[in-house]
């Protein structure tokens, strides 16, 4: 009887087992390598903004002002909703649309951009109103970034001339500028972004004494 070979090869069943379990082994890693790619993409970090201090509303950010304000942040890519802002370039000369509170993420509707203030200006100058009494300028409240009615106000009645105007800046009666976080001095005085040609009729009206300003509550 003819001995068999040493080093013959497994008999084809057994080799079948073994690719099998090979081709299993290979998914089974391919598996876990998805899986470990997905929990990392899960956690993977990103760049979002919070404040710093309380911004009131109607501050503008400027590139020297922007680190009183911001701290940068790393957070997990799954926690930072898509409106959020990101990088300096996105928020710098933006203006506050309302008080923004410390420590708040920072995103796309907290703030207007200076298209949306001039919106409809073909030539957008600076006017500026200073007030006899404090009543004429609604009680002296008026802070920048507030939206303003202002009237006409003569024997026949008032007209509302200039609707929704957007304060520039706000000053006490000696001139000095008020900051939006001051909640107590008088704003005997402010600027009005206007349209060009609407200056002369404004300052002709003012020199009559005769414009009201009215705060807009929002």
């Amino acid at each position: 009887m003819r001995k068999k070979k040493e080093g013959s090869f497994l008999p084809k069943w057994k080799a079948g087992g073994v690719l099998a379990a090979l081709v299993a082994a290979l998914a089974v890693y391919g598996i876990l390598i998805r899986l470990e790619k997905n929990i990392l993409t899960q956690y993977e970090k990103g760049t979002v903004y919070t404040a710093v201090v309380e911004i009131p509303k109607g501050q503008m950010i400027t590139e020297e002002n922007f680190t009183d304000y911001f701290r940068e942040q790393q957070l997990d890519k799954s926690c930072i909703p898509e409106e959020a802002l990101y990088s300096p370039g996105q928020i710098t000369g933006l203006v506050a649309s309302f008080d923004i509170g410390k420590g708040v993420l920072l995103a796309q509707g907290m703030f207007e951009t200076m298209e949306d203030i001039l919106v409809g200006m073909e030539c957008p100058v600076i006017a500026g109103l200073k007030a006899e009494d404090l009543y004429q300028v609604a009680g002296g409240v008026l802070r920048a970034g507030d939206r303003v009615n202002i009237y006409s106000v003569q024997e026949e009645g008032a007209r509302l001339v200039w609707p929704r105007v957007f304060i520039q800046q706000a000053f006490d009666a000696s001139g000095t500028a008020i900051a939006n976080g001051d909640r107590t001095t008088a704003a005997q005085r402010v600027n009005v972004y206007l349209d060009e040609s609407e200056a002369a009729q404004f300052y002709a009206a003012l020199a009559e004494g005769s414009l009201r300003v009215v705060k807009i509550c929002e």
